[in-house]
């Protein structure tokens, strides 16, 4: 029986060893994806010449991204509040490039006008835990 024990145990180290590692190396990975494809955007940038809102508004996506990255790395826990940053830059880029592409009001400004409301207030409802 002592045996089955120590070996469960064992196991069971190995287990978090093995979840470490995939976290670490995942989180590598992800965050050299972010730096690769900042990297494709901005040489995009330079070719043309010049950088509209909308792609500046992209190298902030790419930027929010690494800090939600390395907030993780650093804490382990997923920074919400940066997933609601990164959603109003993202809506934020949509309604600029519809706005330009349109150049009309249209119901689709007010909906995505809306979401953008709606996570600024969600930022302001989501409150860091009181420590103890």
């Amino acid at each position: 029986m002592k045996s089955y024990l120590q070996l469960k145990d064992q196991v069971h180290e190995l287990g978090g060893l093995l979840f470490e590692v995939f976290h670490y190396l995942a989180l590598f990975v992800i965050g050299a994806s972010i730096v690769w494809s900042a990297v494709i955007a901005y040489g995009v940038m330079i070719s043309q010449g010049h950088a509209t809102i909308s792609d500046i508004l992209l190298l902030f996506i790419y930027l929010e991204l690494g800090a939600m990255v390395g907030i993780y790395f650093k804490t382990s826990t997923m920074p919400v509040k940066c997933l609601i940053y990164i959603a109003i830059t993202a809506l934020s880029r949509l309604l600029i490039a519809d706005i330009q592409a349109h150049h009309q009001a249209d119901t689709g400004i007010l909906l995505v006008s809306t979401a953008i409301l709606l996570l600024a207030i969600s930022t302001r409802v989501i409150r860091k835990p009181a420590s103890d």
